[in-house]
């Protein structure tokens, strides 16, 4: 599958740190490669948006938007049932966008360290108009644009800050180096969807053939057996605690049919599904 690569492939600036793109299709993409070369706030307008990073997935329709952070992802959208179609307003920035932010505001880390590649929030009538606003910059000359993009970053940025605080901010510019703890982070936050082990490569920027290897050294399995051993015991817990059917569960663990997934949960717990519920 090719990767995307943006704000590059669309009608890119690179003269501008901040730019905004609105982004209209009528053509469903499913778990498409994306690499975002900037952090990226995603308005959505019309459809619905899945994304998967490293360590978060988030699922929006066009009540809610999305901020991501530059790096690797899957992303899936489908059109509207009513309009037919797909839209989005993208607000991209830089990291040095953030950090002269920071500075100028004197912002401070929270207690938190734990920090997400991707936030969703809800919209407000204050971020409707914002984002009504954005596209009224589209009709300005791109001089005074990239000067008023630089106020609305900031007019963003401040109004989450009041309601969020600053954990989403300083993810943005979080450099983890610890290579491993990223690598298990992928592989834990993704255990149940249902990914393959090539668009789990890509959310962990390696390839397919070392992405095995490292696989195999940190969790002393085949990523095949360890996925079907977490979904088995996950399917197990839904038996037990939410009373749902066998038939309504085996596509949501990753499989395709009702026998396949009967027979690996007798193989792994020695009983049916409908056996182990009623035990």
């Amino acid at each position: 599958m090719h990767t995307i690569t943006l704000p590059d492939e669309l009608s890119y600036n690179p003269i501008l740190s901040i730019e905004i793109y609105n982004y209209q299709s009528v053509k469903e993409i499913s778990k498409q490669q994306i690499l975002l070369n900037k952090n990226t706030f995603s308005f959505l307008q019309e459809g619905t948006k899945e994304v998967f990073f490293n360590n978060s997935t988030h699922e929006i329709s066009n009540s809610k938007f999305l901020l991501m952070k530059s790096g690797n992802c899957l992303m899936t959208e489908k059109l509207s049932s009513l309009k037919e179609n797909y839209s989005s307003v993208l607000l991209f920035f830089t990291n040095e966008d953030v950090f002269e932010f920071i500075k100028k505001y004197n912002l401070k880390k929270s207690t938190n360290n734990t920090y997400y590649s991707m936030y969703s929030f809800n919209y407000d009538a204050f971020i409707k108009r914002f984002v009504y606003s954005l596209l009224d910059v589209f009709k300005l000359s791109k001089e005074i644009q990239a000067k008023i993009l630089k106020v609305k970053f900031e007019e963003i940025m401040l109004y989450l800050f009041e309601f969020k605080g600053s954990d989403f901010i300083y993810s943005l510019i979080d450099n983890n180096n610890n290579e491993v703890h990223k690598f298990k982070q992928t592989i834990e936050s993704n255990k149940l969807n249902k990914l393959s082990i090539k668009e789990l490569s890509f959310l962990s920027n390696m390839s397919v053939s070392k992405f095995k290897r490292e696989f195999e050294k940190h969790f002393k399995s085949s990523p095949s057996k360890w996925f079907q051993e977490k979904r088995l015991d996950h399917a197990a817990y839904l038996l037990k605690n939410n009373s749902k059917r066998p038939s309504d569960i085996y596509e949501e663990i990753g499989y395709e049919s009702l026998s396949n997934f009967i027979q690996a949960f007798k193989h792994k717990f020695g009983l049916t599904p409908k056996q182990y519920q009623s035990n």
